[in-house]
């Protein structure tokens, strides 16, 4: 067991990988879904869901030419964007889709050993910036305030082993609270961001829901396969090195 461990250890340096083994990989995305369903617990998460979904709502809406009044937060893990001009389809489109490559996207920062405090710095940045720029009313700028300090906090830590673990949860709880949320949309009449969508393109509003679903699902595929390739290329170089 000693000789093993100290196997992955050499092959994690001579890879340079900050990927985690495939158990670890699996421990913490129970981890995470274990969260995502404690009470209490999981109401941040669900905030940091609800931030990044509206976000990319309103980076949509830059993108495409239109602009944002403001980000409205609640309590419940919901949200708004209010946006003026943009293309419709592409700001209803990205708050799932965002949310889910978001998470992804964390992932691989949680990944990268060197990059992990400056992940956490930029994030928890991003987070003041946006309530800076969009947050009006209390209660948004008091959830903020509270995803800038789940940022800006583990910068305390000493350890980048622990970062990169509880950035990698966080992670996988932003793509799995993006996978279940849009089931709720299948229960809604006229609401949400699917119903926006079919009434724009004539496309039912099941299948929106359901593409997020794959998108969401595909996400977490990913950083499966970053992790699985990661191990085989830390095989091979340990392999190589006796």
């Amino acid at each position: 067991m000693h000789n093993e461990s100290l196997s992955v250890l050499e092959g994690d340096k001579l890879s340079g990988t900050g990927a985690p083994s495939r158990g670890r990989f699996f421990f913490e995305i129970m981890c995470a879904f274990m969260m995502t369903r404690l009470p209490f617990i999981s109401v941040p998460f669900k905030w940091l869901e609800s931030y990044f979904h509206e976000l990319s709502h309103g980076l949509a809406s830059l993108l495409t030419g239109g602009s944002v009044s403001h980000i409205q937060l609640f309590p419940n893990g919901a949200g708004l964007c209010f946006t003026q001009g943009g293309w419709p389809v592409a700001i209803g489109f990205s708050g799932y889709f965002g949310a889910a490559l978001w998470g992804y996207l964390i992932f691989v920062l949680a990944t990268w050993p060197r990059g992990i405090r400056v992940s956490f710095a930029c994030l928890g940045f991003a987070v003041v910036l946006t309530t800076l720029l969009w947050g009006r009313d209390l209660l948004t700028i008091a959830i903020l305030a509270c995803l800038a300090v789940l940022f800006l906090l583990p910068l305390k830590l000493n350890k980048n082993h622990f970062m990169g673990s509880g950035l990698r949860v966080m992670a996988l709880m932003i793509m799995l609270n993006a996978l279940a949320s849009p089931m709720v949309l299948l229960g809604l009449s006229g609401q949400g961001d699917a119903s926006m969508l079919a009434s724009q393109t004539w496309i039912p509003a099941w299948v929106w829901v359901f593409m997020w679903l794959a998108i969401s699902a595909w996400m977490i595929f990913l950083c499966w396969r970053r992790v699985d390739r990661a191990a085989m290329k830390s095989s091979i170089l340990i392999g190589q090195s006796y």
